[in-house]
């Protein structure tokens, strides 16, 4: 029940104790403020490394061609392994836990892109279909390359909407006809990307029709793969036989790291997420830390309250005050500061954090700040019930002492 008279005396007491309030509340608004900063900052450099990943499968091998670096089994080094369709073939076949698979070919030299007198210089892929997979690129209209393109070797392309832009501008592309060095290609879809405009300025070409079309033979430069749900442990293994399996057909040492590039992106986002947990739990171990250094200070400030008012409390008692109504009293002045010191650290830590957001240099190790809001609900509440605990203590001595001894106290 609300009681009018208890409210007024806690309020005309912090009234009369200003600093002494204001350093109970700050020591309890700096914890929260620091605790949500914190947890934002790291949510920020979490967001900043997922951000990295934006672009490719974090499940996903990829392989690139190199340069012997050792001699073996008499040839010298200095020799470039060249990666063929075959070596696609094998790899998709024979290695377990293969989900997509795609390769690239790259046509030599400056490629002109031209529709209806309007020309460009963009990047253009030969892949196959699954490449959808590995690089996150989502159709947003008509089709990526499918298998029937492979095995007709269709002149079709997907393009990036950034190069409609350039060619097309607001006139309809799916459908119509883009010359690359003099070879017409149909539009079969638009993309847009995940990894943003640079990657919507790319032409997505069958890997067949641009070896055809190119002078590329049965030449691929790289490939990728995604390893579906395995362990890295698994990833590691595959990684492992891939470079063995390509090691054995191009005839270099399987220890040459420089002959073929083997990345095991498993591998890489596992540090990252193993990193971005260390580095949560640090945060809240200082967190927790600063919040329990304020909840030391409301219990230190509520027994020199309760010391303070020693001879009050023997007169009230004197006077029919029950213990439980001292102990309310002193509990009640306790979680009213705490609460309300709890909320403006909470408040000043959002602001803080938008305004960080807002005018901080955009960087992408560290992206969108922020913090749950339920969370810092939470820790706000927790601390409440530990300034709650905190003034317990001196409360619960103050139930208990007697109004003679209180009198005589000085």
């Amino acid at each position: 029940m609300f009681d009018l008279d208890k409210w007024q005396e806690i309020l005309a007491t912090i009234r009369q104790n200003k600093l002494r309030t204001f350093l109970t509340g700050f020591s309890v608004a700096w914890g929260i403020l620091m605790l949500v900063v914190l947890m934002g900052s790291g949510e920020g450099l979490a967001n900043g490394i997922e951000y990295q990943f934006r672009d490719d499968a974090v499940n996903s091998i990829w392989v690139r061609s190199g340069q012997t670096s050792v001699p073996h089994a008499g040839l010298q080094p200095g020799r470039n392994v060249r990666f063929t369709n075959e070596d696609h073939e094998i790899i998709a076949r024979d290695i377990d836990g293969v989900e997509y698979i795609t390769s690239r070919f790259y046509p030599r030299g400056q490629l002109t892109v031209a529709y209806r007198g309007e020309t460009g210089s963009y990047d253009i892929r030969s892949v196959h279909p699954d490449h959808q997979h590995l690089e996150k690129t989502i159709v947003s209209e008509g089709r990526f390359l499918n298998d029937l393109d492979i095995a007709e070797y269709r002149k079709v392309a997907a393009i990036g909407e950034r190069v409609k832009e350039g060619l097309f501008g607001k006139d309809r592309a799916v459908g119509e006809y883009i010359n690359i060095n003099g070879i017409p290609f149909r539009v079969v879809g638009l993309f847009r990307d995940a990894g943003g405009e640079s990657e919507e300025e790319k032409i997505y070409l069958p890997i067949s029709t641009a070896q055809k079309a190119f002078a590329g033979g049965n030449r691929i430069r790289m490939f990728m793969l995604t390893t579906g749900e395995a362990d890295l442990e698994t990833t590691d293994a595959m990684a492992t036989e891939i470079r063995e399996t390509l090691a054995q057909r191009h005839r270099f040492a399987p220890e040459d790291r420089r002959a073929v590039f083997v990345n095991n992106l498993n591998e890489f986002f596992e540090r990252f997420v193993n990193l971005m947990s260390g580095i949560r739990i640090f945060v809240w171990i200082i967190g927790i830390g600063t919040i329990l250094a304020g909840v030391v200070g409301v219990s230190n400030i509520m027994i020199i309250v309760v010391k303070e008012r020693t001879q009050e409390i023997g007169v009230r008692k004197a006077l029919g005050a029950t213990p439980g109504s001292i102990l309310g009293l002193i509990l009640q002045e306790s979680v009213f500061i705490t609460a309300v010191a709890g909320y403006v650290g909470l408040v000043l830590g959002v602001v803080l954090l938008e305004l960080g957001a807002a005018f901080l240099p955009d960087s992408e190790f560290f992206v969108n700040p922020g913090i749950d809001l339920r969370l810092a609900l939470a820790a706000t509440a927790l601390l409440v019930l530990a300034g709650t605990l905190a003034g317990s203590v001196p409360a619960y001595r103050a139930a208990r002492v007697q109004p003679v001894e209180a009198l005589k106290d000085e």
